[in-house]
């Protein structure tokens, strides 16, 4: 049998929180890894992930198509990964969650490679949110070129350095309340980093549905607020938990799309949230999930305390009650 070490994997957005999990994923099996970024200069991060040699960043932007077929010269399989929260200038969701999936799944049409395509749950046509719109028309375009291609939609993605519960805890530290938008009745299904670079790595092994639309969740489906109470408890902080109407988060993001940090919020966000973000039935009945790749999810609260310590009072060496 031929060692993954003669496969070539293209992992367009390989830099970012989940394109970090995916090359270490890719490594651990022994694949060489091109890593297509806008700034390969900032990618070195990346180089202990693997072995000598193994990792190679070259630049590639999803707005330029001709940089984009470059970065699969010689490549077996893509890994799209490139996605955006907020626009900035160019960087639209439309440009880049859109019409840049298309680009990459054209670029993996022509080279006769396979393709695997993360988008989100809540990926709708119809939805009120741009974000998710983008997400729709990226899914669409994606199988237009490549109908073999498998596509992930995890639902919000947490782990070191994730922009979810480091966000909220981040926030705590500083903060005297939190924010419940919509009263915290929106039901999320956290699913770890790991356990989605894991999934992508069983599709680039072959091992996914050809064509197959996944929804990646973790074991537990928790609100808002449950979730907000979690990031408290093992942070050890104690805060206000404020419900805020949709209208007026609305408005306040408005001024809090200029924010820095954690304050952070777009209109767009705020839309996101009036939906639930959980694993269809559909999906569970068809196998098209973690579980129906034989991945056991890790949960939140067992993962989350390995890497929120830093956000107590007193860091590691802050007493927990027994």
């Amino acid at each position: 049998m031929a060692s993954n070490l003669e496969t070539l994997v293209t992992v367009y957005g390989g830099s970012g929180f989940l394109g970090r999990a995916v090359v270490r994923a890719l490594c651990k099996r022994d694949y060489r890894i091109r890593v297509a970024v806008r700034r390969p200069e900032l990618a070195g991060h990346l180089q202990p992930l693997g072995k000598v040699g193994q990792i190679h960043a070259v630049q590639a932007n999803l707005r330029y198509p001709a940089s984009v077929a470059a970065a699969m010269r010689g490549a077996e399989i893509a890994v799209n990964l490139v996605g955006i929260l907020a626009q900035s200038g160019a960087q639209t969701f439309d440009a880049v969650q859109g019409e840049g999936a298309g680009t990459v799944a054209k670029a993996v049409a022509a080279a006769g490679a396979r393709m695997v395509h993360v988008s989100a749950i809540g990926a709708d046509e119809n939805s009120t949110s741009r974000y998710a719109r983008s997400k729709a028309a990226g899914e669409q375009a994606v199988l237009a070129a490549v109908p073999s291609a498998t596509i992930f939609r995890p639902s919000v993605v947490f782990g070191p350095e994730d922009d979810f519960t480091n966000r909220f805890a981040g926030l705590a530290r500083i903060s005297p309340a939190l924010p419940l938008i919509g009263g915290g009745t929106t039901k999320l299904q956290p699913v770890y980093v790991g356990d989605v670079a894991t999934a992508i790595a069983d599709a680039v092994d072959g091992k996914a549905k050809a064509g197959g639309v996944y929804e990646l969740g973790g074991p537990e489906v928790l609100s808002m607020r449950e979730i907000m109470e979690m990031i408290l408890s093992i942070t050890g902080r104690e805060r206000m938990l404020v419900s805020l109407p949709f209208g007026l988060a609305k408005l306040q993001a408005l001024f809090l799309q200029f924010a820095p940090g954690p304050f952070k919020l777009t209109g767009d966000q705020v839309e996101l949230l009036r939906s639930d973000n959980v694993v269809s039935d559909a999906a569970r009945s068809a196998g098209l999930t973690l579980e129906g790749l034989g991945i056991a999810p890790d949960s939140i609260e067992g993962v989350a305390p390995q890497y929120l310590w830093r956000f107590r009072k007193a860091g590691q060496f802050a007493q927990k009650n027994a």
